[in-house]
């Protein structure tokens, strides 16, 4: 019966094909000629349509045109930390943990595997004549929104705080994504959310964020501006927010003026899901924008203001739109030609053979190399905050261990959101067993995220893990309590955000039992953001951040925990001591947030991370004290592993302006992640471009290179302490 039904599949789905390849192939048509143009052929194919075939190609969910032989496509797919909703996919760490790394190649490397992994998927899909949403070419990632407070729900989805580590790190992604040939893409990057859009969740359908020029330009803009110029990313994504007191996907200051004709962005623009329809939607459970009227008025000032594509379906008001005389063809058709583009330079209407990509077979998707390398990724994303005494990593003769949190057994917590499904699923209690096979281990899920016990004490618990030699304990949050608009409300959460970052009462009162043991306590924490952890951080005799850390999370801290890795990665955010030291959450205002504007000390600051290996930076010097705008400076170090490990450090260079007194602190400008064998040195030079000396213009509110003195700050954190500081001069 199976044989049967397959059979007459494949023949439907080979009829299928026939119709909408016979007509295109036996009239040859110039769009289909591979010698003309791209132009040539764009414009070929637009001659050819009518305005309802125009107009129904503008939205995300597009639908064959049969008589010209093209196939339906939906343009909405993700691919944040591997290939997501489309099935099985190797799960990498949430793009928060992925920053954590500070390295930049080994971003490049996972994402040309996530995008391996996307064109296997559509060649068998489309094998199959599969056109369903999350099976195409065009990723809605990477997120490069500034993690502005640790509030929000979605900033496990960035890379984190700094916009020069954004920028870096997600130009590595695109270009993975888009790969390198001269003729195709891979698939498409879309940089997402266009623009100053972090928060809140529960009221992003109205929420109008206001920004200074300063922070506009210095802040929430370079990583945008970054993956236009320098990583040709093929897609923006404009966000839900207003800014300014206009929906951000009718914002003819973002789109036309700043993304197109500032920057030359040539790509096309689409919007967030839904967004158009905020414009002008009247709801009694959601308030929106209401902007506009109706439907028609919203998909005319969107489209004029420049967004090409919608996700939703209100553009199909534009036909009547034309017909009554409120919009002109050559309109439709100048957002057409952008998304059409885009299908052809993926390859989408050419001869499969001559497409580098289309042989890349499904056997490839969660390989046992991608496997590899989403532990290399979840090794590298760990960052260890306190190991007092040097109790880490434990020794592998310890008899009885006691396992115990809400997070130790979670595997799908470990997905993070925006995810695959992988193969298999490594949780921290699988992965201790999996290194220590003939150790007790005493495993109790013990409390609950956020709920305090029924009998409001936890005596079994304690009882029942006494006698360990060490205590485990994986507490923090969890993706479902955390992320994009959720239906959560809870004391300390809302709708995917949270209104406290203190660890959960509850779990800060069993560590406070955890201690009456006396016994030696690790906290691995699971978190997409900073958990404030005043009150428990002397609680613990050890802390590691293992963010969601992918399909073999478990395995990764495992291997830290009993030295089999040596960690090295770096926090991309600010650890605050607690809600106090955070501003209202609604104020866009830079004062006061991320390292580069907090005057207080953090609990843990931006760039910080231990090792098992004590690291010295020595003979550091500039090439140059004194130089013209325009000039690079090298900075040279010799970088010494003092320890018995052999292991990474992050080295990273500050710039401040010394005049600029509203400007930042300081601002990240260059890092390099290097690994040195134990007992071992090597000379490294790092070289600051002209770039590196942008600051913000009161005159013309741009950033420009501004003759003066300024400090470079030389170390592996932000923190004053971990730092050496020269002086420069630039005339």
């Amino acid at each position: 019966m199976f044989s049967l039904n397959y059979k007459l599949i494949s023949l439907l789905a080979l009829l299928i094909s026939l119709s909408y390849s016979s007509v295109c192939f036996s009239q040859e048509y110039p769009f289909r000629d591979q010698n003309l143009p791209l132009k040539e052929r764009v414009n070929d194919l637009i001659e050819r349509m009518t305005i309802e075939e125009k107009v129904s190609q503008l939205m995300n969910n597009t639908p064959g045109i049969e008589r010209l032989g093209i196939p339906p496509y939906n343009w909405w797919n993700e691919a944040l930390h591997g290939v997501a909703r489309a099935g099985r996919a190797t799960v990498f760490p949430q793009a928060i943990g992925l920053a954590a790394t500070f390295d930049s190649q080994a971003i490049y490397e996972t994402f040309t595997i996530i995008s391996d992994e996307a064109r296997a998927k559509y060649n068998e899909a489309q094998s199959r004549l599969n056109y369903d949403q999350y099976f195409g070419l065009t990723f809605w990632t990477p997120n490069i929104n500034i993690f502005r407070d640790p509030r929000w729900g979605r900033g496990m989805e960035t890379y984190g705080e700094d916009p020069y580590l954004t920028g870096e790190l997600a130009t590595a992604a695109v270009k993975g994504l888009q790969g390198d040939d001269p003729h195709y893409f891979k698939t498409h990057a879309c940089a997402k959310h266009f623009a100053v859009h972090s928060g809140p969740e529960w009221s992003r359908h109205e929420f109008d964020a206001y920004a200074s020029s300063r922070d506009l330009w210095e802040t929430y803009l370079p990583a945008f501006e970054k993956l236009v110029k320098d990583a040709n990313v093929q897609e923006v994504m404009c966000a839900y927010n207003r800014l300014d007191g206009e929906p951000c996907c009718g914002n003819k200051a973002l789109l036309n003026d700043i993304l197109r004709n500032e920057w030359g962005y040539k790509g096309m623009i689409v919007s967030d899901c839904g967004a158009i329809s905020d414009f002008w939607v009247k709801d009694p459970n959601t308030k929106r924008h209401e902007t506009h009227s109706d439907k028609m008025s919203a998909s005319i000032d969107a489209l004029r203001s420049g967004t090409d594509l919608e996700c939703g379906g209100d553009y199909s008001s534009l036909v009547n739109a034309f017909r009554q005389g409120k919009i002109l063809e050559q309109e439709i058709d100048a957002s057409l030609k952008r998304v059409l583009l885009g299908r052809f330079n993926l390859g989408m209407f050419d001869d499969q053979k001559e497409i580098p990509w289309s042989n890349i077979p499904y056997s490839i998707v969660v390989s046992p190399t991608h496997r590899q390398k989403a532990l290399e990724m979840a090794r590298k994303s760990i960052v260890l905050l306190k190991n007092a005494n040097r109790i880490l990593p434990l020794s592998k003769e310890l008899q009885t261990i006691a396992v115990v949190g809400p997070n130790a057994n979670d595997s799908i917590m470990q997905w993070g959101n925006y995810n695959g499904i992988p193969n298999a699923t490594v949780t921290l209690l699988q992965g201790i067993k999996n290194k220590l096979p003939n150790a007790k281990i005493i495993y109790d899920d013990a409390c609950d995220y956020y709920k305090v016990p029924a009998n409001g004490n936890f005596n079994d618990v304690i009882e029942k893990i006494k006698d360990a030699d060490v205590i485990v304990f994986a507490g923090g949050i969890s993706p479902s309590l955390e992320g994009e608009e959720m239906p959560v409300d809870i004391p300390g959460f809302r709708k995917g955000d949270r209104t406290s970052i203190e660890l959960p009462k509850v779990q800060q009162l069993f560590l406070k039992e955890l201690k009456t043991l006396n016994k030696p306590i690790v906290f691995v924490l699971n978190a997409g953001s900073a958990i404030g952890l005043k009150n428990v951080v002397n609680d613990a005799d050890a802390l590691i951040n293992a963010w969601y850390g992918g399909e073999e999370g478990g395995n990764a801290v495992a291997d830290v925990l009993f030295g089999d890795y040596n960690p090295g990665g770096k926090l991309p955010i600010t650890y605050y001591t607690s809600d106090e030291q955070l501003p209202d959450y609604t104020d866009y205002s830079m004062k006061g947030r991320t390292y580069r504007y907090l005057k207080e000390k953090p609990l843990f600051p931006f760039g910080y991370g231990l090792s098992y290996s004590d690291f010295e930076l020595a003979d550091i010097h500039l090439s140059e004290s004194n130089i013209h705008k325009g000039d690079s400076i090298v900075v040279s170090m010799n970088l010494k592993n003092m320890g018995i490990f052999d292991g990474d450090e992050v080295i990273q260079v500050y710039v401040k302006n010394d005049s600029d007194i509203e400007g930042p602190i300081k601002s990240l400008r260059a890092f390099k992640r290097v690994h040195v064998q134990a007992k071992s040195s090597k000379d490294i030079n790092m070289t600051l471009s002209n770039d590196a000396f942008l600051s913000f213009s009161e005159f013309t509110h741009r950033m420009e290179v501004i003759p003066g003195n300024y400090t470079i700050y030389i170390g592996n954190s932000s923190s004053e302490r971990d730092l050496n500081m020269f002086s420069i001069r630039i005339e």
